[in-house]
């Protein structure tokens, strides 16, 4: 007797569609993008609760500033790099509709005696308009952009954005802050250090400082020293010098309550490696505490490791590797000076800071707890 055939052999499957993901309102996107000494950055983001939601996204090593330490001019080499990589982000721009956007260029386009012209050049030929900002403006975007990790046990607190041609540094006192309006109120320095905060209460710039030291200009400046670990130890002493006329690095600084978060891609790059990530992650970097042993500790491995060693390890990267060391000099000198043994660790900057800007001043984030 044959068997008897199972119902349903035979048939077609059944299709299980999944609906398109509904593509998001122009009308509601922003585009924030960040042309540094080493790198182009770019986010379109949508508002999302306190928050917002990233759309798209573009980096893209190009080495603006690459001689500019010799010359005291964007090479044409450099320029024509930098601009295929804003048509890139000119195209995402195109096709996702966005129409809020602010465009920054930061200490190369500064410091350049052709960044006007390189700036004009960029508007001729990608129809995008940069603006140079200042170094104020530049490390209050910084400061904004890291409300989120900002402790509601923190009194003093010290932001750190080290680029790659300079490093800004600025002291908050949040003392006469309550506690639970203390990221709130580093939201609204987005008006200005100075602005008035209308009924609430205030953040206090103490002071900042943008020193014209960066990873690839701190880098330049001991390129002629042979010997690695003395490279290093100059760079972090070099740079240290640099903060003298720093009224918080005077005086004497109580421990508790204090708080340093860093922004920069050697302050993830050394989270990245003490974490011993073999591919990046952001969720397990950003917001990471790490100590000054720990610190130290990834510093004295990239030493041991060498230039080759260096060039090898997949968690610093072959963009990364070049300038990893002089980055390490400046974090480990700031570890050094005050009085706290942990560092915030935070992958957001510019980037982030231009579009809580744009949506704060726009009043599309929701006052809700960070």
């Amino acid at each position: 007797m044959a068997p008897k055939r199972p119902i349903g052999v035979g048939a077609f499957p059944k299709v299980v569609e999944t609906p398109a993901p509904t593509a998001p309102d122009p009308a509601q996107l922003y585009a924030a993008l960040d042309l540094g000494t080493n790198s182009c950055r770019m986010l379109i983001a949508q508002p999302k609760g306190s928050q917002f939601h990233v759309i798209d996204s573009f980096t893209k090593s190009v080495q603006l500033g690459l001689g500019l330490e010799s010359t005291g001019k964007l090479s044409r080499t450099s320029m024509n790099r930098t601009i295929s990589a804003m048509r890139v982000c000119r195209q995402k721009l195109e096709r996702h509709g966005v129409t809020r956007m602010r465009l920054v260029a930061t200490e190369a386009c500064r410091r350049a005696r052709n960044g006007d012209h390189f700036v004009r050049q960029v508007s001729r030929e990608t129809g995008l308009k940069l603006e140079i900002i200042e170094p104020e403006e530049e490390a209050r975007l910084a400061v904004i952009s890291c409300a989120p990790l900002v402790s509601t046990k923190t009194e003093q607190l010290l932001v750190v954005d080290i680029g790659g041609g300079s490093t800004e540094l600025v002291w908050i006192d949040l003392t006469n802050v309550p506690k639970r309006e203390r990221p709130h109120a580093i939201m609204r320095l987005h008006a200005g250090f100075k602005s008035d905060p209308g009924p609430f209460a205030a953040a206090k710039v103490v002071d900042w400082i943008s020193v014209p030291l960066g990873v690839a200009t701190l880098r330049d400046q001991f390129a002629d020293v042979d010997d690695d670990a003395a490279r290093f130890a100059l760079m972090s002493w070099f740079f240290e010098e640099k903060l003298e006329d720093f009224s918080p690095y005077a005086s004497e600084q109580a421990r508790d309550g204090f708080q340093i978060v860093g922004t920069s891609g050697t302050v993830t790059t050394v989270a990245a490696s003490h974490l011993g990530l073999r591919r990046y992650d952001r969720t397990k970097v950003d917001g990471l505490r790490m100590t000054s042993d720990q610190i130290d500790a990834v510093i004295r491995n990239y030493l041991s490791l060498g230039e080759e060693g260096r060039r090898k390890d997949p968690r610093i990267g072959k963009d990364r590797q070049a300038l990893i060391m002089s980055g390490s000099a400046i974090l480990q000198a700031l570890m050094r000076l005050w009085p706290t043994d942990r560092l915030s660790v935070a992958d957001r900057g510019l980037r982030e800071g231009l579009l809580y800007q744009q949506m704060s001043a726009d009043g599309v984030l929701e006052d809700a707890s960070f």
